[in-house]
């Protein structure tokens, strides 16, 4: 178990950009999500496996990237600079002053470009060759922060990607964090990145993990996931800002290689990691965004263990029916929502639980938020839950600066 010493220097999340199923800027995701009726993102194709399966695709064209050295294209890096030009000229204003050295990216992803790889398979497969618009470097993990390092022109910036399945971008998040906190970094890029493509798509299909309807967190009808994708990028620094990243939480069970532990202990301990670095207790969180994947093992596993740190009246929801699970780069994509509940939110709208309303009986009841649903009091702290494969998990709590 890792977390923070609350008395160390606050550690600010000073912008955001964003793009996921909800919209291709972190604009057009809060005016979808802070209304009586939110528009979920998740929608059915047939272009990943060749049947009918839900989805969360970023809407609209990405940027081209044939401008950049051909290992740098491609999808998951077209959603980072997609995220990146969000952040507008909070990102110029972040670096000035700031010595190129002292800068660092920490990202999560899973996918990289392995998207690219199979496309390029598929053509060598039907015409004998791979196409010359390929590279087998895409793939590699740590592309993605070369990317970043490449396009913002900070070849000395310190670069990583952590690659922890479902955990990894709430994991960078810690990782930037911890550099800012220990004095190694002035300013940390940090977020994820992935994209749809056939080999996740398929892999969970595989475990029998995948639902063909919009996914169904905590109901006693939910049949699994719905797979995303997306890109979430923020700017950690100790100059003040808007949200605080207050605490964070970090865990290792290794239980088994795809299912959670059922006791949840693994889970627990991260959650309670973030909550001691934040010097709060579970009660004082005004909302969590919970993994939620709307499969029998991970609910099963966390509504217990939310049910005994937060209590019953704590307000909770998982995204992912609006979303859909963007694997590595799901738990930056989550903080992402969370800092607009903090920071673009004047009229105080929770995150809601779009679900059939059925409760599983078997599980304890948690207090999830209806549609149109606002908080009854100023939002100051949210949590925001990352579980992965091999045990690996993640808690992170913001605040409101």
């Amino acid at each position: 178990m890792s977390g923070n010493a609350a008395a160390r220097a606050p550690v600010y999340l000073n912008a955001l950009g964003l793009c996921c199923a909800l919209g291709p800027r972190a604009e057009v995701v809060a005016a979808r999500l802070f209304r009586d009726a939110p528009e979920p993102g998740v929608q059915p194709s047939t272009a990943f496996l060749g049947r009918r399966l839900m989805v969360g695709e970023v809407p609209g064209e990405l940027p081209t990237l044939d401008e950049y050295p051909l290992p740098l294209r491609g999808r998951n890096n077209a959603l980072l600079r997609l995220a990146l030009d969000d952040l507008g000229a909070a990102l110029p204003a972040a670096l000035e002053g700031v010595a190129p050295e002292r800068v660092a990216i920490v990202l999560g992803s899973s996918t990289s470009g392995i998207g690219e790889t199979e496309r390029a398979f598929r053509q060598r497969d039907l015409h004998g060759g791979l196409p010359a618009d390929f590279h087998y470097a895409m793939q590699e993990m740590g592309m993605p922060a070369r990317f970043l390092a490449h396009v913002l022109g900070l070849p000395q910036a310190a670069q990583s990607v952590i690659s922890t399945a479902c955990s990894s971008s709430a994991k960078a998040l810690a990782t930037a964090a911890r550099l800012v906190q220990g004095g190694r970094a002035d300013l940390v890029i940090a977020g994820g990145a992935d994209s749809l493509c056939g080999f996740t798509l398929a892999g969970f299909s595989a475990l029998e993990a995948v639902s063909e309807e919009r996914c169904n967190p905590f109901s006693a009808n939910r049949r699994g996931i719905n797979i995303g994708e997306g890109a979430a990028l923020f700017l950690v620094s100790r100059r003040p800002g808007p949200v605080r990243l207050c605490g964070w939480g970090e865990s290792a069970d290794a239980h088994h290689m795809s299912a959670p532990d059922p006791a949840g202990r693994g889970a627990r301990l991260a959650i309670e990691a973030a909550l001691h670095g934040a010097g709060l207790d579970g009660k004082a969180i005004d909302y969590v965004n919970l993994h939620g994947t709307a499969t029998a093992q991970n609910d099963a596993m966390e509504a217990p263990v939310s049910a005994a740190l937060y209590g019953a009246q704590v307000p909770m929801s998982s995204t992912k029916p609006l979303t859909g699970h963007a694997l590595g780069a799901a738990g930056a994509i989550e903080a992402g929502l969370c800092w607009l509940m903090l920071a673009r939110n004047p009229d105080a709208w929770l995150l809601p639980q779009l679900w059939d309303g059925h409760p599983d009986p078997a599980l304890p009841p948690l207090r999830f938020v209806a549609p149109g649903e606002r908080a009854t009091r100023p939002l100051r702290h949210v949590a925001s839950h990352s579980f992965a494969f091999g045990g690996s998990n993640a808690a992170l709590v913001l605040g409101a600066a």
